[in-house]
């Protein structure tokens, strides 16, 4: 495959962003991820540089599935993230990848239920395998195994002041999680990329699976594992434009607390306002400006969702992108046996 079809491929799976799946108070989990880390290797001496911005706006909450109103105002969020990634092999990519939030904002309905932060969030490093590899009569096949590890770098525990009127001291207390700039614990990310081309066709296929073991945070909480799994179907309708859909389906499981924290002191949040079941279509445009160089913009719309108790909606999320792929070295090719007659 050519270079500007393989960046356009790899771009199609740049979709699994990160949802907001966050509560007023809590957040149930999600993937760290903005510009997918279940993708195809790159070649030997490649080197990808990519950054994306991401934002989310929503002044939407649901109980269950049916609209809760006079809950908040709304919820927003712009996340920087970027990559490198380097071909160690034909087979074998490393990546490292890191985010950042220029903002996280929450608007209640009354002053003191407002909060906003920023600040480097994690780092992931995500290395990738190519089982299955485009090669003679499987032109447009491949099969990619990814294992990472999240480590937590921003604040878990960023705190406000409140002033006690009565004592005149000022009372400190955490943040709401869908306002912290982490989670503070280290996730493991397990991911399964496959792309193919139906014969005959310009169409391409592809699908991912992305599963998110969460860990425990110094302050004794566990955010829900993660799991999703994407169908892609992409068409070229010029040279250099390419056009792509997602469907994408995502379970996000409760978080837990532990038991020995309640005794001494309850959360500032409900543990059990969090983990739910979604389903997106995601439309994306891509572009080649220059060989190597990808601009593309996506937009993620909710067909269904469904939340345990009352927690903030998904509703508008774009996302926009650059993707950078050059041989940063050259290796001479193998040379080929030739037989004696």
């Amino acid at each position: 495959m050519k270079a500007p079809g393989l960046v356009a491929l790899m771009l199609l799976l740049s979709a699994m962003v990160m949802e907001i799946q966050a509560q007023c108070c809590a957040v149930g989990g999600g993937s760290p991820l903005a510009g997918d880390a279940s993708q195809g290797v790159l070649r030997l001496g490649q080197m990808e540089i990519s950054s994306y911005y991401q934002y989310v706006s929503s002044h939407r909450f649901l109980q269950g599935s049916r609209d809760e109103d006079n809950y908040l105002d709304r919820f927003s969020s712009g996340y920087l993230y970027s990559k490198v990634a380097y071909g160690l092999t034909d087979r074998l990519t490393m990546a490292v990848e890191a985010g950042y939030w220029t903002d996280k904002t929450q608007v209640g309905l009354r002053a003191r239920d407002s909060y906003q932060s920023s600040g480097i969030g994690d780092l992931l490093l995500f290395p990738r395998y190519n089982i299955i590899q485009p090669s003679g009569r499987n032109k447009f096949t491949e099969l990619t195994f990814g294992m990472g590890m999240k480590i937590p770098l921003g604040s878990y525990q960023d705190s406000i002041g409140h002033l006690e009127p009565f004592s005149g001291e000022t009372i400190y207390t955490y943040k709401p999680l869908a306002v912290q700039a982490s989670s503070g614990a280290q996730d493991f990310l397990f991911s399964l990329f496959y792309a193919g081309r139906l014969p005959a066709t310009k169409l391409r296929l592809a699908a991912n699976a992305l599963f998110i073991l969460k860990g425990w945070n110094p302050l004794g909480e566990k955010l829900g594992n993660y799991a999703s799994l994407g169908i892609f179907a992409g068409y070229s309708f010029f040279e250099k434009l390419h056009a792509n859909l997602q469907l994408k389906g995502e379970w996000i499981g409760s978080m837990t607390v532990n038991p020995d924290i309640l005794m001494s002191s309850y959360p500032n949040y409900d543990p059990l306002a969090t983990g739910s079941r979604k389903l997106f279509v995601s439309p994306q445009l891509s572009y080649a400006v220059i060989p190597g160089l990808m601009a593309f913009v996506q937009a993620d719309y909710p067909v269904y969702q469904y939340v345990n108790k009352i927690q903030i909606a998904s509703q508008s999320q774009y996302t926009f992108g650059l993707s950078l792929r050059f041989m940063a070295l050259k290796f001479p090719a193998t040379p080929v046996p030739v037989s004696k007659q």
